[in-house]
């Protein structure tokens, strides 16, 4: 699909400030991210300078309060546009590591206390900082509500001992919005406290080789008697899970965004391919079964960055979007299994070679569809809205 198709969406959804965004973020992936993207993705990192750079331009403050320089947060489908842009650089762990600030620092800024805002949101807005989230743990992973690890309150400080996995900007992050158990067992006894680098008794492990998103840090968290103060906790104590949930809604738009994107740039892939591959004394593009294919493909991506327009509308009016959300992010994610798999079937060998960008996205798209909620998830979570 040609992107002046694919930009036929921008009429309904889009205004001015939206398309300059848009073209900020295209030249700094053109131009800072994609001539050396692949070297990064066999690094299993890029350099921390392009935090600072992304701060610089304004990238990372999309979505987060004016107060502290943010663009505030009425305005999704400002974030939705650049979120695309980003996609762009053909790489899902560039987009996670980049953007762990959208998932790590929202509880700061809606939770914290001023003194904990002041100093930790604009120093992250500005790419100066790193901030992750840190919710899975070893023992379960969609299961929040029964997280082990714990913080016990010891006079002006919480202590706290147990450890996460999976953590995007593991490695690296400076600030970690941790949940924690302070209470009871089940969701009532949920926490969050804001953990830092450096804390005694907290540590970071080595990367995790993961099947895809090699360019993201991904990394386990230990704590060990780790004295965190009180003044970190994010939230009355008891109410974190309800931070958490609050959290997850824009975090599952972004991984919709995410899924409909890597299935757009595996379909524009196979359209530049089928015309240069001949077979058969005839390109590929000349195949009916190809066609055919690439049609289904295209109305797939459509359909599924339509629907997550639609639920960015909501999300903007200020109306609820639990279930459409869900909804959204299990369908791009289908879309995008089904779209990458093809596109390796198109390209036949060479889409099995680590040199194409869709052997990339095929394997960074497995992710999408267990982060941030599993798509069995999002499935009760839909039934649930709907009674049963």
């Amino acid at each position: 699909m040609s992107e002046t198709t694919v930009a036929t969406g921008f009429v309904d959804y889009f205004n001015e400030t939206h398309q300059m965004a848009r073209q900020t973020a295209r030249r700094f992936i053109e131009q800072e991210v994609k001539p050396h993207i692949d070297e990064w993705e066999e690094a299993g990192t890029f350099p921390r300078e392009l935090y600072q750079r992304a701060g610089d331009l304004g990238l990372l403050s999309i979505g987060h309060p004016t107060a502290f320089g943010g663009t505030g947060e009425a305005d999704v489908f400002l974030k939705v546009a650049v979120s695309e842009e980003l996609m762009r650089s053909g790489s899902g762990g560039f987009v996670a590591s980049i953007g762990s600030l959208d998932i790590g620092l929202p509880p700061v800024w809606r939770m914290g206390s001023d003194a904990l805002k002041d100093r930790v949101v604009p120093q992250v807005l500005s790419g100066e900082k790193i901030a992750a989230l840190a919710i899975t743990e070893p023992s379960g992973g969609s299961d929040v509500a029964n997280l082990k690890t714990r913080a016990v309150r010891d006079g002006d400080h919480y202590v706290v001992n147990g450890s996460k996995t999976f953590i995007t900007s593991g490695t690296r992050a400076d600030y970690y919005t941790v949940a924690v158990r302070t209470g009871e067992p089940g969701f009532a006894g949920v926490s969050l406290l804001l953990i830092e680098r450096g804390t005694p008794g907290f540590t970071q492990g080595k990367p995790l080789k993961k099947m895809g998103w090699w360019a993201s840090d991904t990394a386990e968290l230990f704590f060990e008697d780790c004295r965190v103060p009180v003044g970190n906790l994010l939230g009355p104590e008891n109410s974190g899970f309800f931070t958490i949930m609050a959290n997850f809604q824009a975090e599952r738009l972004s991984l919709a965004i995410m899924a409909y994107m890597t299935a757009q740039l595996a379909l524009e892939q196979c359209l530049a391919y089928v015309k240069e591959r001949t077979t058969f004394g005839k390109p590929l593009s000349k195949h009916q079964v190809i066609r055919h294919k690439l049609a289904e493909m295209a109305t797939k991506v459509d359909v599924a960055r339509e629907y997550a327009y639609r639920c960015a509308a909501r999300m903007a009016a200020g109306k609820q979007a639990i279930t459409e959300v869900s909804m959204a992010k299990n369908f791009a994610t289908t879309v995008a299994d089904e779209v990458t798999h093809e596109a390796v079937q198109i390209f036949g060998g060479m889409g099995f070679m680590r040199e194409s960008l869709v052997e990339r996205l095929y394997r960074d798209n497995r992710i999408l569809s267990i982060g941030g909620g599993t798509h069995e998830i999002m499935n009760e979570i839909i039934a649930k809205q709907m009674n049963l």
